[in-house]
C-alpha cells in the first residue's frame, strides 16, 4: 500500500471518481480533511474487508484468551464465550 494522498473534502469532490480509482488501481488510500482535521479515508474494497477480517479475528483471540483465563480461574460467576461477546457487542453498539 502506497503512502496515504491528503486532500480536503472540496478536492475529493471535485474528482471523486480519480480518487477511487486511485484506491483501487494504486493501492493508495486518500484521507479527507475538513477544515484542517482528518475526517475519513478512502480506500480499496478488498483492503477494507481484510482490515475488517484482522480486526474480527483480533477480537475472536481476546475473547478466547479471556475465556482460557476464566476457565482456569473457576467457573463461579463466570459466563459463555457467548455471552461474553453479546456483552462486548452492547458496550460497543
Amino acid at each position: 500500500m502506497s503512502e496515504p494522498v491528503v486532500e480536503s473534502m472540496a478536492e475529493v469532490r471535485s474528482h471523486l471518481a480519480d480518487v477511487i480509482d486511485r484506491a483501487r488501481r494504486e493501492e493508495t488510500p486518500t484521507i479527507i480533511t475538513r477544515r484542517g482535521k482528518q475526517e475519513a479515508v478512502v480506500i480499496d474494497i478488498q483492503e477494507y474487508q481484510r482490515l475488517r477480517q484482522l480486526a474480527e479475528d483480533a477480537e475472536e483471540a481476546w475473547l478466547n484468551r479471556l475465556a482460557d483465563e476464566a476457565e482456569s480461574e473457576g467457573t463461579d460467576g463466570s459466563v459463555s464465550l457467548e455471552e461474553m461477546a453479546a456483552l462486548l457487542r452492547d458496550q460497543q453498539g
